[in-house]
């Protein structure tokens, strides 16, 4: 290490080190990543290295260089690191060629079951999911009916993912049976970024047991109990069975790997994407407006035993809940994007910039940066419902010094580590707050601020600090 960090060869970025052995930078980073990079962009430029626990990490700072960094796909990897990381937390066994031959291509082959046509079947489903929670809450709601925000994001969208994704449960009991697997997930999802860190699962306490049970409820002679799952997932079964060597215990692992990254980040987005609305009086009026619109326009109409019916057009078309939820992800959102070099490469930047990069070397763009820079959003820490709305269309057009950006949004990564689930997470929030603001009046009861946890930074959507109370009845 000595060696690497005193003898920079020539084309390596500043290296930014840290004075505790092994640890370098990371106890800081961890404190406030966005502000210590902007600290030493300040210094440093748009370029630099940093030492995070053993891990030597070139950071690429100007959003118009994001290009190259992705287009390198071939250099700088993604999918090797994302595995080894998913089968540590999730107990899987590692996907390696040798053992499972083709499972990682046959696993991201399936994803088109979440595009094109059959992403209508699996929003209609979910649509369909979502009625029949908010109708169950219309038959509570006789009054006002008070709740915490996010505790009642977190067991609407779960209980309707879980729903849509891997089926009914039938026994009589079965929405007591989701809710003891959520709060199982929430358990564990609060060891979530300790895990990611590599902290060993045995020292977090129940967390281990706490994954086995949720393991459990996923192998097959479960799974084949609940009615009507969605095609995505009867696919991965389908793949799972033709690898002998892939235990029972393992595939249940995938399954349950599987509903995290459906569910994880999309309940906090949505909580914020709700908490923005509640909190902003004109835009809740401007999206319920559209929403009302769109309703009478289409014949349909709102309350508890009316089933409700959008195509994914007319849900693409409603540019005010679109943008006031791109608003909130903006804001919410903090992903680190990843790549690992896999050879001594020197990377070619725009304007004749190079970086040598050592094989093993890991390259991190941040897109919070770009989300919180005030050149490309104006006032970037006031929520702007309309931010992404221009004489009445989207407006996908922004600009920094001047020129204008490829990459403006980013909270679902980038290029090769894109989500590809991002189109279904964004229908989902969509209807949710669709039939949310449709069937209810809503208001918030504490007036107190609710801030981003940043126990979660580089790993997706930040969660709230605290929850709030806030209370709905169905509308006149």
């Amino acid at each position: 290490i000595f060696f690497y960090v005193f003898n920079r060869k020539t084309g390596e970025p500043p290296l930014i080190n840290g004075w505790i052995p092994y640890l370098g930078k990371a106890l800081i980073f961890r404190k406030d990543a966005y502000k210590f990079l902007l600290d030493q962009q300040k210094k440093l430029g748009d370029i630099f290295t940093v030492h995070i626990a053993g891990r030597y990490i070139t950071f690429i700072m100007d959003p118009f260089q994001y290009v190259y960094v992705i287009r390198n796909s071939k250099q700088l990897e993604f999918h090797e690191f994302a595995n080894k990381m998913a089968s540590k937390t999730f107990d899987y066994p590692a996907l390696s060629k040798a053992k499972f031959p083709d499972l990682k291509e046959n696993l991201h082959r399936i994803y088109q079951y979440l595009q094109g046509k059959p992403l209508d079947i699996i929003s209609d489903h979910m649509m369909k999911n979502l009625q029949d929670i908010f109708e169950w809450k219309c038959s509570q709601a006789t009054d006002w009916e008070t709740e915490k925000m996010y505790k009642f994001c977190c067991s609407v969208m779960f209980e309707a993912s879980f729903v849509t994704l891997y089926g009914r449960v039938p026994a009589a009991d079965g929405h007591k049976v989701i809710s003891e697997i959520r709060d199982k997930f929430i358990k564990f999802d609060a060891s979530f970024p300790y895990l990611a860190a590599n902290i060993p699962i045995e020292l977090l306490g129940a967390t281990k047991k706490v994954r086995k049970e949720l393991i459990h409820h996923f192998l097959l002679q479960n799974m084949t109990k609940w009615l009507g799952g969605s095609k995505v997932v009867q696919a991965r079964q389908d793949i799972f069975e033709k690898y002998e060597l892939l235990g029972d215990y393992d595939k249940a692992a995938h399954h349950f790997a599987f509903l995290w990254a459906s569910v994880g980040n999309t309940i906090p987005a949505t909580f914020w994407a709700m908490y923005y609305l509640l909190r902003h009086p004109e835009a809740l009026a401007a999206v319920r407006d559209e929403i009302d619109h769109l309703l009478q326009s289409t014949g349909q109409k709102r309350g508890p035993t009316y089933n409700i019916h959008l195509t994914r057009e007319q849900l693409d078309n409603l540019v005010y809940l679109e943008s006031a939820l791109n608003e909130s992800l903006r804001m919410c959102s903090s992903s680190m994007n990843i790549r690992i070099s896999q050879e001594d490469f020197v990377l070619k930047l725009e304007g004749d910039q190079e970086v040598s990069l050592r094989k093993g070397d890991w390259i991190a763009l941040y897109p919070q940066i770009l989300h919180m820079d005030p050149e490309v959003y104006e006032d970037p820490k006031e929520y702007k419902f309309d931010r992404y709305i221009e004489n009445g269309k989207k407006k996908t057009t922004f600009f920094k010094a001047g020129r204008k950006l490829k990459y403006f949004l980013m909270p679902f990564g980038s290029g090769i580590s894109m989500c590809p689930g991002r189109f279904l997470a964004m229908n989902e929030m969509k209807m949710f707050l669709f039939l949310l603001l449709a069937h209810f009046d809503v208001e918030l009861v504490e007036s107190k601020a609710v801030r981003l946890d940043n126990s979660r930074m580089g790993l997706g959507i930040l969660l709230p600090d605290v929850d709030i109370a806030f209370r709905y009845k169905l509308r006149s």
